[in-house]
């Protein structure tokens, strides 16, 4: 069963001081409870998550942020998007 994203977020927050000693200001990507991506920007951490688990649940946060809270009706869509590898 995957992890539901307060899980996703609980796994983030047990290594926080981990990753803002080792990447500060860089984003990740959380899925089932496990650090899957590190990347420079939030585009790339994004598409990863997009073309490898879809619509999640997954957490992204940039390392040494506070989160930030979207409006419901904000979804994110790539300026261009990569075709899925399951494809």
């Amino acid at each position: 069963m995957v992890a539901t994203l307060m899980e996703n977020i609980e796994s983030y927050e047990s290594m926080l001081a981990k990753l803002e000693t080792e990447h500060w200001d860089e984003w990740v990507v959380f899925y089932d409870r496990e650090l899957v991506k590190i990347g420079e920007s939030f585009q790339e951490v994004a598409e990863f998550a997009l073309v490898n688990y879809g619509r999640g649940p997954y957490l992204i946060r940039q390392v040494g942020e506070p989160p930030i809270t979207l409006p419901s009706y904000a979804i994110y869509h790539p300026i261009n998007p990569v075709k899925s590898a399951r494809s």
